[in-house]
């Protein structure tokens, strides 16, 4: 028995296990081995699609899978496939056609399950594939054929993503999708009712584990679901204010080890947890 027995630790990415230079301390990496083997569950929940999730699951090698595409799927990184998808109707396809007419600079993204597609570029998509590598895909909207798990605008310039936001909502079929910003830069379209929060019921149910013994940890808008669907929800200190009010605590910040000081907290009884 371990003292970590029946513990699901699910952590972002970026602002939170990442440093703000893209790197994991050495302090967090081995407080998530000495979790791991006293018995915890540790993964990352993303909206990453797996195909470029691959650095961050060599880096921690999780001890289960992780929950991809801000909730849409869950993948088995050992074995290389998914244990579940939720694909978006190719009907939101209206919505790439509506923003391309009305913002021409915003760049457009379409994620499939296996690659990402690009249908229109611009600097923000140019430096979206220097930072994850991925290659540049191109692709028509217009006949787009391949199943997707999101759609994404892209564009740095912070009026034109609260512009598409706003135009997002308008638009007649806004009530049967999901919206989210997912970085400053980036915004998604999603199914219906998907979040990071599904995969944090969608993994425990996975790994046969109380969900009240679930712990997120998250720092941005697109974090906020998985916190409150957590048995318990921490925000670092970095944390935008929609994840900060989904909290249930404030650890320190990803610049400060904050998963080494979770596994911490844990160990010494301090988590809070809502049930």
């Amino acid at each position: 028995m371990g003292k970590f027995d029946g513990i699901l630790i699910c952590t972002d990415l970026d602002g939170t296990l990442y440093r703000d230079d893209k790197t994991i301390s050495k302090e967090n990496k081995e407080a998530v081995e000495y979790f791991k083997r006293e018995g915890g569950y540790f993964t990352f929940v993303t909206g990453r699609m797996p195909y470029y999730s691959r650095d961050a699951y060599d880096k921690v090698r999780p001890n289960a899978p992780f929950g991809c595409v801000n909730g849409g799927g869950g993948y088995d990184g050992a074995d290389m496939k998914y244990i579940w998808t939720t694909e978006l109707s190719r009907e939101a396809l209206a919505f790439v056609k509506y923003i391309d007419e009305l913002f021409p600079n915003v760049g457009i993204q379409l994620c499939g399950f296996e690659k990402t597609y690009f249908a229109k570029e611009n600097d923000t998509t140019v430096k979206f594939r220097a930072t994850t590598g991925i290659p540049n895909y191109t692709c028509d909207y217009r006949n787009f054929d391949v199943p997707m798990g999101k759609i994404m605008f892209c564009t740095d310039i912070e009026e034109e993503i609260l512009a598409v936001d706003k135009a997002l909502h308008a638009h007649e079929m806004a009530k049967d999708f999901d919206f989210i910003r997912t970085a400053s830069s980036l915004y998604e379209i999603l199914p219906k009712g998907t979040h990071k929060g599904v995969a944090i019921d969608e993994l425990s149910k996975h790994l046969g584990i109380d969900s009240a013994r679930t712990i997120a940890v998250g720092d941005y808008d697109n974090d906020a679901a998985m916190l409150r669907a957590a048995g318990c929800g921490i925000a670092v200190a970095n944390s935008s204010r929609a994840a900060l009010e989904a909290a249930d605590m404030v650890t320190v910040s990803n610049e400060e080890h904050a998963i080494a000081r979770v596994i911490c907290d844990i160990e010494e009884g301090k988590i809070r947890y809502k049930r």
